[in-house]
């Protein structure tokens, strides 16, 4: 394996290379799949509930990179809206993606392309900044899951920011500091088997 690392990398184009269009597309369809598998974890704590999408969402976007990422999201909407139980507790179909929680579903792309722009831009390789790509990721998510759910249930935004982002925020955190922590430790076995014997 060649010794440089170049910046725009993500840490699985460098592991898997050369990453070709056949590895593309498998790893697009396997983090669509891990990500039915996550929306299938779920605490119910209300109309809006604990899922273990934003963890894949935000790795699958630091892991795959800006472009693979978003399609790899984009590609799950699609199963889900065809009919596929790949939403949360296994519901499918164009209207549970248009129901009150539709709103988080359709920021996944944009959440995904967001941190894996950082993680090209070397944010992935430091545990502060790989935590600072995914908050920013996690936030988009949020914004977008708390308008739209205002908008669905014709409530007032200022009354609807506990049920939609609040009481998220510590499960975030968590989830944020476990995928920050993988991406450096993953670095630095990349750099380890890239150098020199």
């Amino acid at each position: 394996m060649n010794a440089s690392i170049a910046k725009n990398e993500t840490l699985l184009e460098v592991a898997l290379a050369p990453l070709d269009f056949v590895r593309q597309v498998g790893l697009v369809i396997g983090f669509s799949l891990l990500m039915a598998l996550s929306a299938q974890i779920v605490i119910p704590v209300g109309v809006v509930p604990y899922t273990g999408q934003t963890f894949v969402v935000l790795l699958a976007g630091a892991l795959l990179g800006s472009r693979l990422g978003a399609i790899a999201m984009i590609t799950y909407l699609v199963e889900g809206s065809t009919g596929l139980p790949f939403f949360q507790g296994g519901h499918g179909g164009l209207l549970h993606l248009l129901g009150p929680t539709g709103g988080y579903l359709i920021a996944f792309p944009a959440a995904a392309f967001i941190t894996g722009a950082f993680a090209e831009h070397g944010w992935d390789r430091k545990f502060v900044t790989a935590a600072a790509a995914m908050a920013i990721g996690s936030l988009v998510i949020m914004f977008s899951g708390w308008l739209w759910f205002s908008l669905v249930m014709k409530t007032s935004p200022a009354l609807t920011v506990f049920v939609t982002v609040l009481k998220f925020i510590p499960g975030d955190i968590i989830k944020i500091a476990l995928a920050a922590a993988v991406l450096p430790s993953g670095w630095a076995l990349v750099r380890g088997r890239s150098e020199p014997r």
